[in-house]
């Protein structure tokens, strides 16, 4: 078989599947009944690590430290060693906090626990999950292949693989309720929140998370709001101090569907190193072509089908430089070598 008759035949089974139905993305799935979540204010957020260290203690992860110094960690993005970091915004001047001009403000960084995880649906082998109750997304080191699919899949670039460990796994923030930690079933906090002094990390429902971060934007700038720390519904561990000026935006609402860590501050999120991100998730686009593309195995069946007639008609007729095809001899048995 030629080179273009190949060419032309993968062309072929290309249009059939084209034409085998269009493909439509499915919704958006909707968030869990008692999806739980995490609630970051970058307004309350002062900068201390306490998250990070409590993260790195109860997972048992090394501290990252920068040429011969330990005496902090120096984290400075998610890594096979760091499931929550803090960052910092700084422009101009920064002599004001949560101010976008000549001011500063704090960022986290980490696993968003989507409502419709890309990196679930990217998977090939399941070794990430969704729990059917919490929405925690899981991970199964047991089950995973190290085909980092769920590395590319990811819109936020959470998933990290250990590539210093010849049997490196994926790692993330698995809300602190991993087997054999298990915070959350134990009727515990994550870490990040449990530490955090001014409760700018928040555990709680998503639904309760929601309704928190919408009033919160709704406060009027400079009145007293009282703020929770540890859990959204608790009323005893509170303290209170005057309303910034927020933005207008609850990050993880909609984004890609919504997550179940949601973000607000004073400062355009997107400064804060949150990516702008559409409504639809990646992961109904992809699952909507795969399932349209493979409904009953036809398309792929009406492309093997054009291949094979191409193959077959180029193969039964006689060369055309051998019109009378004495040179078609094939190899047989007492021809090895296919000589003439």
């Amino acid at each position: 078989m030629k080179r273009r008759d190949f060419l032309k035949a993968a062309a072929g089974g290309a249009a059939a599947l084209c034409s085998a139905g269009s493909a439509e993305a499915r919704p958006n799935k909707e968030p869990l009944e008692n999806a739980i979540g995490i609630l970051y204010d970058a307004t309350l957020c002062v900068g201390c690590k306490a998250c990070v260290r409590a993260c790195k203690e109860i997972n048992g992860l090394p501290p990252v430290i920068m040429g011969e110094d330990v005496q902090y960690d120096a984290s400075r993005g998610v890594s096979g060693s760091t499931y929550n970091v803090i960052k910092v915004y700084k422009n101009g001047t920064s002599e004001a906090k949560d101010r976008e001009i000549d001011g500063f403000s704090f960022a986290k960084k980490s696993c968003m626990h989507c409502v419709d995880p890309a990196c679930v649906s990217g998977c090939p082998v399941s070794a990430l999950t969704k729990n059917p109750v919490s929405g925690i997304v899981q991970y199964n080191a047991d089950t995973c292949i190290g085909c980092r699919n769920c590395m590319v899949a990811c819109p936020f670039s959470i998933p990290q693989y250990e590539y210093h460990d010849a049997k490196g796994q994926i790692q993330k923030c698995l809300f602190c309720n991993q087997a054999g930690v298990e915070r959350i079933s134990q009727g515990l906090l994550p870490g990040c929140a449990d530490v955090c002094p001014t409760g700018a990390t928040l555990f709680g429902t998503r639904k309760e998370l929601l309704a928190e971060a919408k009033k919160r934007l709704a406060s009027k700038p400079g009145e007293t709001y009282t703020y929770a720390r540890g859990r959204a519904s608790d009323e005893l561990h509170t303290h209170e101090k005057d309303a910034p000026a927020y933005q207008q935006h609850i990050y993880g609402e909609h984004e890609v569907g919504g997550t179940q860590v949601m973000h607000i501050a004073g400062v355009p999120l997107k400064k804060l190193g949150m990516p702008e991100l559409p409504e639809r998730s990646y992961a109904s686009i992809a699952e909507g072509v795969q399932h349209t593309l493979y409904r009953g195995m036809i398309a792929p069946a009406i492309a093997l089908a054009g291949l094979a007639y191409v193959v077959k008609r180029n193969t039964s007729k006689p060369d055309q430089d051998d019109p009378d095809g004495q040179n078609s001899r094939r190899p047989g048995p007492d021809n090895d070598r296919g000589e003439p």
